[in-house]
């Protein structure tokens, strides 16, 4: 086979040559090459259609932190020159004849105390002031407040005081706005004619920076003041070992708060007088991160039911985040240094980032706090004591 092929090729290059001496080239003819059928080759298979690529989310840019600064009050980020300056303390009335209260949901902190009459009064503590229309309604002052306010470097914010409150309010260091302070009373609360005194006055961010200039007290955190607490890192979470605490009951005898986990947002639900306790300017129920339960050795210092709660001895605490409760302890450097919480290895706890609601609570009833699964079972535990 090999052969004739050669033979076939060599006769066509012959052919070739003798054409080209003709005047006109003639075009060769294509050879004819008789060749043994190839055999077919076998079908490839059908390459698979490429998968388009799978669009990966573009790595996100880095959040700027640029002219952003940590809260003191709930370890967030917030405005660089915000964060620099004092937080305020308002006094809040929290009897039912007060409710609702307002511009409460937008406070960082609240503390919640007992008053004469086994009532609590409530302590509102905001970063950024201006941001409720309204605050209050705005109650009188308890000289125990006035050391828990400066624990944060607060401005302190009430509408009358107790006779007990007076000599500490005097001092240089107490920097205060008293609706009864007559420099500033007109000019820095008002009221509200759709409200019974005592439970009508309220204040706002104008009124207020008026009242501090009037006054010339400083807006700057001191140099020296360092926070309250320790949070946790953006990136991090508080998980506690220790009991569940789906519904927390604080133990207060009159307004009988309560508080109900809530799984899908991390955050504690506030209930008070058999109601979802709501603030009147945008009706939200109010509701926090984190719980703080500080047991503070106290006494009556009259007749008239007027308790001294001690602020600095330290004593034992509840810290309760995420659906857990862990015993803790708390402690103070001095009258006016800020409270500390150890866990039972000594080291600082670490608190959620968030907002803290602080129940201030008598150590001589340690035995009315507690925790439920569900509110069903906080209700029947509760028609047991009745």
């Amino acid at each position: 086979m090999k052969k004739r092929m050669v033979w076939l090729l060599i006769a066509a290059c012959v052919l070739g040559t003798a054409s080209a001496g003709c005047g006109k080239k003639a075009e060769a003819p294509e050879p004819v090459v008789q060749e043994e059928p190839e055999e077919e080759p076998p079908e490839e298979p059908e390459e698979p259609e490429e998968e388009p690529e799978e669009e990966t989310a573009e790595e996100p840019e880095e959040e700027s932190r640029e002219g952003m600064a940590k809260s003191y009050l709930t370890g967030e980020w917030i405005d660089e020159e915000l964060a620099g300056k004092r937080p305020l303390a308002v006094m809040i009335g929290n009897t039912s004849d007060a409710l609702p209260q307002y511009g409460i949901s937008d406070a960082d902190i609240i503390y919640e105390v007992p008053v004469e009459g086994s009532y609590t009064r409530l302590m509102a503590i905001f970063q950024d002031y201006a941001k409720p229309e309204r605050i209050g309604s705005v109650r009188s002052c308890r000289h125990y407040f006035i050391y828990f306010a400066k624990e944060f470097d607060a401005i302190y914010t009430h509408f009358g005081q107790a006779v007990y409150a007076e000599p500490i309010l005097a001092q240089d260091d107490v920097h205060n706005l008293s609706g009864l302070d007559s420099s500033i009373g007109d000019m820095t609360f008002y009221r509200d004619s759709s409200r019974k005194a005592p439970h009508n006055v309220f204040t706002d961010a104008e009124k207020i920076l008026a009242g501090i200039g009037k006054k010339g007290y400083r807006t700057e955190l001191s140099d020296s003041y360092s926070g309250h607490y320790k949070f946790a890192e953006d990136d991090a979470s508080v998980q506690l070992d220790g009991e569940d605490a789906l519904v927390v009951s604080p133990g207060y005898f009159v307004n009988k708060p309560w508080f109900v986990y809530d799984k899908k947002d991390g955050l504690y639900y506030r209930y008070e007088f058999k109601d979802k306790h709501i603030d009147g300017a945008n009706d939200k129920q109010l509701a926090v991160k984190n719980i703080l339960v500080q047991y503070c050795a106290w006494s009556y210092k009259d007749e008239n039911g007027y308790m001294d709660i001690d602020t600095v001895s330290g004593g034992d605490a509840i810290y309760i985040t995420n659906g857990k409760m862990e015993k803790v302890t708390w402690k103070k450097e001095g009258e006016n240094a800020p409270a500390r919480y150890f866990a039972e290895d000594g080291e600082e706890i670490t608190l959620n980032q968030g907002k803290t609601w602080v129940c201030i609570a008598r150590d001589k009833y340690k035995d009315r706090f507690a925790v439920y699964a569900d509110e069903d079972e906080m209700s029947s535990a509760r028609s047991t004591e009745e």
